[in-house]
């Protein structure tokens, strides 16, 4: 089963917690604090694999979490920090992050061991031995691990090769890969025999290169009608295109009718597509006996493109018949010939068109308050007023109120207190909820 598109939850390792510990030994009553701090928790890549060639494998398993790092002990020992995670992918795979309405680009995994970090592990929080001062020589603090990084992501798999085939359904796609390479593709006389694209290594004359055969379309298939335009994406890194027209036309359409209408549909879907150097294919010529009949397709074919008068498209039309041969090898060396053309480098994707030097900085304030309905609860949210909740031992009276100092300095109260905040309001944080006390905070 052919799968090119998948939702994955990650999560990295939340960190070690640190260690409350003080020095005993015999003779020494004033040991002071020895509490070490824990480890930082596990990353999460995900790493390019040239052995794999479909995401099948995360519709299975779509959850992903790294270890966490191990706790801080006492005489001063650090906990381990933990092993990263590594999450195989195949070549060729987008990988972006998913919002509540946006989704961000992170990295295009081409080549075989690239290698992106999507999740960031916690760092291990700090034992009470890293809070000693000159004022304070017996701090009771110490920090909990800082929770790793959550996200959710889409991998999208676009196919590297070097050759894709198009045309309309039952144009002869998968005939003609199954006679230039040892793929086996389901071959039927019925439209859209083909689901799912097919990969196939084409050797002739000493050469060899890939060719990707793609679903067949139809007319409006941008706008989602028969198996839409989802697959295009696959030919997106291909060096050229073939494009196979049938002799008899599609739906009692003649053969140049069927090359305009899967031409516009290219264009709607990239302008990129359509510019890629294109050679026109007319197949299935063992049922046309007839040579002035052939002659005349050929003609009515080789006139449609010079009308278009699009540079990448070539202008001799080749006469093949996938299932008997005639022809193909004259296609395979027109290929090659066109393939020594063209760069081999595949152009990665990038997080749009600008330059990420030159973009401009957006300002996220380090919290925000809000009232809500009701005018008791207020939510204050914010990635440094959460992180600082979630590291915050709350069995500890020091850590607490090193937390209240905290929030007092970022002007935390001042905000509640602008809002409209009284004593025994509530105050969400995070997962966490307060009850608000002025002569506290």
């Amino acid at each position: 089963m052919f799968i090119d598109k998948v939702k994955i939850f990650v999560e990295a390792g939340r960190g070690g917690d640190g260690c409350l510990s003080f020095r005993r030994e015999k003779f020494i009553p004033f040991g002071g604090p020895n509490g070490g701090n824990g480890g930082s928790g596990g990353n999460v890549y995900l790493v390019a694999d040239k052995d794999m060639t479909t995401l099948l494998d995360f519709s299975f398993r779509p959850h992903y979490t790294a270890e966490r790092g191990e706790h801080g002990q006492g005489s001063d020992k650090y906990g381990r920090g933990a092993e990263d995670m590594y999450i195989k992918v195949p070549r060729g795979t987008v990988v972006s992050k998913l919002e509540e309405s946006s989704k961000e680009f992170i990295a295009d995994l081409v080549n075989d061991g690239d290698k992106a970090l999507v999740a960031k592990g916690g760092r291990g929080g700090r034992g009470n031995a890293s809070f000693k001062t000159h004022r304070i020589t017996a701090p009771r603090i110490s920090e909990k691990g800082e929770p790793g990084e959550k996200l959710t992501i889409e991998l999208e798999l676009k196919l590297i090769a070097d050759v894709g085939f198009i045309g309309c359904p039952n144009a002869g796609k998968s005939t003609l890969l199954s006679r230039i390479t040892s793929a086996r593709p389901k071959i039927a006389d019925y439209p859209f025999t083909t689901l799912s694209p097919n990969l196939g290594v084409c050797k002739h004359k000493g050469r060899s290169f890939v060719v990707a055969d793609i679903p067949g379309l139809i007319e409006n298939a941008s706008q989602g009608k028969g198996l839409g335009i989802g697959f295009l994406r696959h030919i997106e890194r291909t060096r050229m295109l073939v494009h196979l027209v049938d002799a008899y036309g599609y739906e009692n359409k003649p053969c140049w009718k069927s090359l305009v209408l899967i031409n516009k549909e290219l264009a709607r879907y990239s302008k990129k597509l359509i510019n890629k150097p294109m050679l026109v294919a007319l197949n299935k010529l063992d049922l046309i006996n007839d040579k002035k009949e052939r002659a005349i397709l050929v003609k009515k074919l080789t006139e449609e493109i010079k009308k278009k008068k699009n540079k990448s498209i070539n202008k001799n039309v080749f006469s093949i018949s996938a299932v008997s041969g005639e022809g193909v090898n004259g296609l395979l060396d027109e290929i090659i010939t066109q393939l020594k053309s063209f760069p081999a480098e595949i152009i990665k994707e990038t997080d749009g068109d600008v330059a990420e030097s030159i973009k401009k900085y957006t300002f996220h304030p380090d919290f925000s308050v809000q009232k809500q309905s009701g005018g008791h609860v207020f939510v204050v949210s914010g990635k440094k007023v959460e992180k600082f909740v979630s590291m915050t031992n709350f069995g500890q009276e020091e850590s607490v109120r090193r937390l209240v100092n905290i929030f007092k300095k970022m002007g935390v109260d001042k905000a509640l207190k602008k809002q409209g905040i009284k004593d025994k309001d509530l105050v969400k944080i995070g997962a966490w909820e307060f009850e608000y006390q002025s002569d506290i905070l």
